[in-house]
């Protein structure tokens, strides 16, 4: 029915327009008052007739009458100063637009028409005689919609205007030639999963370039080709909106929709255009995380450090981003002190570390129990929870070959500095904590104890005195035990040892620095004439007091006296007056210094008092005697002419000694001197080759020099030249203590002995001759002659051995005769 009704409407439409060009037809022969414009209004009358719209009386029957209505003008039946003409003409002939007609044109060509303005002559041409105006290229609305132009009839002959110049427009009738575009696609989407139906997506836009004022060509309306049932659009908004609940990004994550927009209101004929959509779910935490895992295994060394990796756990979350992020937790087990977890930001999995020391020997194993959940929640998707999952991590620690322990881990001694070599101040000890127990190797890190002060027992880790202690000298020593596991060389453990060296009193007081003091010729007794004073290099724990006292031989002094201050000073005073510098101009007075420790040690100090002349106030004029020595009449030039005879002696007896030095030199060997043939005589039988102590081998080079020499020299290695070491140890030592101190004691003194040879180095001969590698180089006794020798291989070494191929190869006989 609706097809069938459409048709009588497209029928009625054509009748109209036929109505239409028939009247337009009939216009032309109308006229109009002054000069008129001869143009339909086509624009109005064909919208009015198309739509259905009832034409007014007048207008009507000004179409369908063949009469002029010279008196009678309807309101729209034409606008006089525009015209309306369809674009998009694509005849050949130029297209009508209109007529321009005077009333003062009578029809024979004396009115000239004219036309100018926009477009005129090369758009719209006019006929100049009957005013008839053509368009000659085709018009686009689009491009430009109208044309002002200005008219003007002109007296042919004389060119003379016969009316002012009218202007009027011509406008240019739209047609549906454009379909709608998406300016802005291709559109990029996202709406959340699991929206309700009806979420708004995104809205799209087309643009129809047609005149939205006239008909239905500009009128656009939206449909969906691709994405149903997904997807919907708004017919006249372009509104997209979900049209199916529950879409879930993890079953479908992307959905290419496909949007038409079609003019004439969708009707049949219409124009359309279509733009693609890209509509993607973004993530909402609506999974729960989920351990693929119920149960894991896993292992770790006893020997791990803190913050040490022993596994990963990872529970699966379909969702991203924010929505898959996870913390683990240890909510349970016996391992929850030893071990702990934290979380991977970038992979969102569990990492196990060690949190404290393991011990294989202590436990071999440990039950976690983590949970995986999910810190960001969304209440509408609680019901598909819980958010959160629980797995079981059995952890089993290896055992490893562990290094030694010290029990406890350092250890702080303190030795008297006057303690005996040999003597064990400490016993060091460690333990291996592996079950197997291997036994301990003890030893001294020599970079920490670079003087060798001390000494450790390889087996029992007894700690002793090395090299005799002195408090003076280091005060405090810091050295390394190490222990080595005898089976395993490689595992060494270590403990810091801290010696502190008490003090002994074993260093006498004596004075800081030289003392010298001068006493007046007109000194009186009793009078100050030096206040000195002491040091000590120790330290005991009541403080130094020195006394003072003078020297056993100079006790009964009668010059000088000394007075102690009890503030471990001394004054120095004199007994008597009278004091002349040439009697005696200098005074040595020695002072004894004795300490308060025990023993009580003291030494003696010298005080140098010169005797010089002063003045009455006390003050030095002079403390040399030469000058009541010298006679008066010795001048300077004297002194000069002396000391030049002086030199002159030194130099003469210098070149004397030089002279008889190089009398004495040896001569020099010539070169036709062989020493070699010199026969060197010794009276002492050898031990064979291996003897290097028989004889002196400087001999062989200088026989000159051997016999100037008048004492033999002896055997050392009959009587080493170290005196033995045991003198120096008591032998109550050497008996009742043990071996290692004997040992010790013997290897310091060797130490302390530079001029002792090195006995116990292990020293290699290789010999030539019998059981030699080399073999025997001698000719003696050879097996073979030079006649049984063949040296034909001389002719193989080129022209540089010719000669002596010639002379020791094997001669050519004579060449055969056949």
């Amino acid at each position: 029915m609706q097809d069938k009704a459409e048709e009588v409407n497209f029928k009625q439409i054509d009748l109209k327009r036929d109505l239409i060009w028939e009247a337009m037809s009939n216009a032309k022969n109308w006229l109009g008052l002054g000069m008129s414009l001869y143009f339909w209004g086509l624009m109005d009358l064909t919208t009015t007739v198309l739509s259905g719209t009832p034409t007014p009386q007048g207008e009507l029957e000004a179409l369908l009458s063949d009469k002029p209505q010279s008196h009678q003008r309807s309101k729209r039946s034409w606008v006089w100063n525009q015209f309306f003409v369809l674009e998009e003409y694509t005849g050949t002939d130029p297209l009508y637009v209109g007529k321009l007609h005077s009333d003062m044109d009578r029809g024979d060509g004396s009115i000239k028409y004219i036309l100018s303005g926009e477009g005129a002559g090369i758009v719209f041409t006019i006929d100049d005689t009957t005013g008839d105006i053509h368009a000659i290229q085709r018009l686009d609305r689009e491009e430009r919609a109208q044309y002002t132009l200005r008219a003007q009839a002109l007296d042919r002959r004389t060119g003379r205007p016969m009316e002012p110049e009218s202007e009027f427009i011509i406008k240019i009738q739209d047609i549906n030639d454009n379909e709608p575009k998406f300016l802005d696609g291709p559109y990029v989407a996202t709406v959340p999963e699991m929206s309700p139906v009806g979420t708004s997506v995104i809205q799209v836009t087309a643009t129809d370039a047609d005149d939205p004022t006239y008909g239905n060509s500009a009128r656009v309306v939206y449909s969906i080709l691709q994405g149903q049932p997904y997807f919907s659009v708004d017919s006249k908004t372009g509104v997209i909106r979900t049209a199916l609940m529950n879409m879930d990004r993890e079953a479908k994550e992307y959905y290419e929709v496909i949007i038409q927009a079609k003019d004439m209101g969708g009707q049949l004929g219409g124009l359309a255009g279509t733009t693609t959509v890209n509509i993607t779910l973004s993530d909402v935490n609506d999974n729960p995380p989920r351990f693929p895992q119920k149960h894991y295994q896993m292992s770790v060394l006893e020997s791990a450090p803190i913050s040490s990796t022993v596994g990963r756990v990872f529970a699966k979350d379909l969702d991203e981003g924010i929505n898959a992020e996870m913390k683990y937790t240890i909510v349970d087990g016996d391992g929850a002190d030893a071990f702990d977890i934290s979380t991977d930001p970038n992979f969102q999995v569990g990492i196990i570390t060690v949190k404290k020391p393991l011990s294989f020997e202590s436990k071999k194993s440990y039950t976690l129990k983590v949970e995986g959940a999910n810190p960001h929640l969304e209440m509408r998707f609680l019901n598909l929870g819980p958010f959160q999952d629980t797995t079981t991590v059995h952890i089993s620690v290896e055992d490893v070959d562990e290094p030694p322990v010290f029990e406890p881990g350092f250890y702080f001694v303190e030795v008297p500095e006057d303690v005996a070599i040999g003597t064990t101040i400490q016993i060091i000890s460690a333990k291996d904590p592996d079950v197997t127990n291997n036994s301990i190797r003890y030893s001294i890190d020599r970079s920490s104890d670079s003087g060798r002060f001390f000494y450790v027992d390889i087996t029992t880790g007894a700690l002793m005195t090395a090299r005799p202690l002195d408090r003076e000298e280091f005060s405090w020593h810091n050295i390394t035990v190490l222990a080595m596991e005898m089976n395993n060389p490689s595992q060494v453990g270590s403990v810091p040892v801290t010696i502190k060296v008490l003090d002994v009193n074993d260093n006498a007081p004596e004075f800081p620095r030289f003392y010298e003091a001068f006493v007046c010729e007109n000194a009186k007794a009793g009078q100050l004439i030096q206040t000195v004073s002491a040091v000590d290099q120790d330290d005991p724990r009541n403080g130094q007091h020195f006394y003072y006292s003078l020297a056993p031989e100079a006790a009964n002094n009668p010059n000088f006296t000394i007075r102690d201050n009890q503030d471990n000073t001394a004054r120095i005073l004199t007994r008597r007056s009278g004091f002349r510098q040439q009697e005696q101009s200098v005074f040595y007075l020695p002072i004894l210094i004795a300490d308060s420790g025990q023993p009580v040690l003291s030494s003696t100090g010298t005080l140098t008092i010169q005797v010089c002349s002063c003045d009455d106030n006390g003050h030095v004029m002079s403390c040399s005697p030469e000058a009541y020595m010298l006679p008066v009449s010795l001048s300077r030039g004297a002194l000069i002419a002396i000391l030049a005879c002086i030199f002159v002696l030194l130099v003469l007896v210098l070149l004397i000694l030089s002279m008889r030095r190089h009398r004495k030199q040896p001569y020099i060997i010539d070169d036709e001197e062989n020493i070699h043939e010199n026969i060197v005589r010794y009276d002492d039988e050898g031990g064979g080759e291996e003897d290097t102590e028989a004889f002196d081998i400087a001999a062989m080079w200088n026989p000159r020099e051997a016999q100037a020499g008048t004492a033999p020299k002896t055997r050392q290695d009959m009587l080493p030249e170290i005196e033995s070491l045991s003198r120096y140890v008591p032998q109550t030592c050497a008996v009742n203590s043990t071996v290692h101190s004997y040992v010790l004691a013997k290897l310091y003194e060797a130490d302390m002995d530079l001029w002792a040879p090195p006995f116990d180095s292990l020293q290699t001969y290789m010999f030539e001759g019998e059981g030699s590698v080399a073999g025997s180089l001698s000719s003696l006794q050879s097996a073979t002659s030079d006649s049984e020798q063949n040296f034909d291989f001389l002719t193989d070494w080129g022209p540089r051995f010719r000669k002596l191929a010639e002379l020791y190869g094997a001669s050519e006989g004579p060449a055969p005769l056949w």
